[in-house]
């Protein structure tokens, strides 16, 4: 299955992680593990989408030729942009219109319009960006720090100055769920990362933080719902 990501014009860069193609050719359906990120995705003969931050992993399948292209936001970024509630598409796959209203509409039948749909995702991007105000700054400063360390909820409270409670809210807020949660799935990203990158999967547990690698498949089932072994091997 052909996967293809673009650059990100610096203009979108506080709020835009990649635009992305992808064509089905008839194998394996795709899972879509948690990464904090909400996307906007245009499916040919499906139309468009808000897909939600997910807590766990789901599959969606693509029939050979048909074609999917989408924006990936950064984590957090999506309320700011797109004046979304983060929280209200956690876990939902809704369709574009039913979410931001008469500009999902006005997307969707561009998309449907247009022969290069990135192009014209980025300019709806852009547009919107005009009028945007920046991502949370503690929430990227959050996602972060828990790229690196992802156990330690209070500690990173106090060393970014507020309390447990306030940062919760505002991750809740602007991711879709909450540190703890964040933290787990960076952690699984981190430890799948250097594994691809030719880490053994016990060196790549512990350098992402688990205690061991019985924890990585742990947490690689409940989240990801596959061993870090079949993951990999797609």
């Amino acid at each position: 299955m052909s996967y293809r990501e673009h650059p990100v014009p610096a203009a979108l860069a506080p709020w835009l992680q990649c635009t992305w193609e992808r064509i089905g050719d008839g194998g394996p359906v795709v899972r879509v593990v948690p990464d904090g990120c909400i996307d906007v995705v245009w499916t040919e003969g499906a139309g468009t989408q808000v897909v939600g931050a997910n807590t766990t992993a789901f599959l969606v399948p693509i029939a050979p030729g048909v074609r999917v292209m989408g924006a990936r936001m950064q984590p957090g970024a999506a309320p700011a942009l797109l004046g979304i509630d983060a929280e209200a598409v956690r876990d939902v796959r809704a369709p574009a219109e039913s979410v931001l209203g008469d500009r999902g509409r006005m997307l969707e039948a561009a998309l449907e319009r247009d022969d290069h749909r990135p192009v014209t995702l980025q300019r709806w991007l852009s547009a919107n960006a005009r009028a945007a105000r920046r991502p949370d700054p503690l929430v990227a400063a959050a996602v972060d720090r828990l790229a690196v360390r992802a156990d330690d909820v209070t500690g990173l409270a106090r060393e970014l100055g507020v309390s447990g409670r306030g940062l919760r809210r505002r991750v809740t807020t602007a991711i879709g769920y909450g540190p703890k949660r964040l933290g787990r799935v960076l952690r699984l990203w981190r430890a799948l990362d250097a594994a691809r990158a030719g880490d053994d999967l016990a060196r790549a547990a512990f350098d992402a933080g688990y205690a061991d690698q019985a924890h990585f498949s742990g947490d690689c089932r409940e989240l990801a719902g596959a061993t870090p072994t079949a993951l990999l091997s797609v």
